[in-house]
C-alpha cells in the first residue's frame, strides 16, 4: 500500500453534532490492541465531551484502565465471574492485585456474560452514554455465551450511541452490520519468545 502524495491542501470537513452518532465499530483480530484501540476512543471521545462507558465482558481483576477510567470520569464494569464475586463481597477493589490471569472454563463465565448483556442493553437504551464499549464481547458471541440474534437486532435499533464491539473471532453476520470493522493481526508477539504479561502495557 503507497501513501497518497498531497500536493495542495485538503480540507477535510467535520461534523460536531451528536445527532449523526450511532455508527457501530468492530475490533478484531488474533492481535495485541483490540481493547487499547476501544480505550484510545474512549480518550478521544471523553476530551470532546462525550458520555463513555465501558462494559468488560469475560474480564476480571486488576487492570490499569480501570483506574485511568475512574481518573478520566468514565465507568468500566467487569463482567467476568470472579469480578461480580468480589463485587458480591462488596469490596470497591479486587484483593487480588497479583501479576496473574485467570481464565474460567467457558460454562462458568455463561451467567456472568449473560448478566453483562443484560446490563449492556439498560446502558444503551438508557440514552445516558454517547458511546458504549462491549468489551471481548466478540468472544462471548463466538463462544455462545449470549444470543447472536439479540446483539444483531438491538445494533439495529440501538439510537444515537456509537458502539464499539471488541474482541478476536467476530462473527461475520457482526461484521456484515457494522459500519467500521478492524482486523487487528498478529505479526509478533513476545508471548512467543516466552515474555510474560507486563503491567501497564499488557493490563
Amino acid at each position: 500500500m503507497t501513501l497518497t502524495k498531497i500536493k495542495s491542501p485538503i480540507k477535510v470537513k467535520g461534523d460536531d453534532s451528536k445527532e449523526n452518532l450511532g455508527l457501530v465499530h468492530v475490533i478484531t483480530g488474533d492481535g495485541k490492541g483490540k481493547t487499547t484501540s476501544s480505550l484510545g476512543l474512549a480518550l478521544r471521545a471523553i476530551g470532546n465531551n462525550l458520555r463513555v462507558h465501558m462494559i468488560q465482558f469475560l474480564k476480571s481483576g486488576y487492570t490499569g484502565e480501570l483506574y485511568s477510567a475512574e481518573k478520566l470520569g468514565f465507568v468500566i464494569d467487569q463482567f467476568g465471574v470472579d469480578a461480580l464475586r468480589e463485587k458480591q463481597k462488596h469490596l470497591k477493589e479486587f484483593t487480588d492485585k497479583t501479576s496473574r490471569f485467570v481464565f474460567q472454563p467457558d460454562i462458568k463465565e455463561k451467567d456472568a456474560a449473560m448478566q453483562g448483556w443484560e446490563h449492556a442493553k439498560k446502558i444503551i437504551k438508557s440514552g445516558d452514554y454517547d458511546v458504549v464499549i462491549l468489551d471481548e464481547i466478540n468472544c462471548v458471541l463466538e463462544k455462545g455465551l449470549i444470543p447472536l440474534p439479540e446483539v444483531l437486532d438491538l445494533i439495529k435499533n440501538h439510537g444515537k450511541v456509537e458502539l464499539v464491539l471488541t474482541g478476536r473471532d467476530a462473527p461475520k453476520e457482526l461484521i456484515e452490520t457494522a459500519d467500521y470493522v478492524s482486523v487487528v493481526n498478529r505479526v509478533k508477539h513476545p508471548w512467543q519468545k516466552g515474555i510474560v504479561a507486563r503491567k501497564g502495557i499488557e493490563y
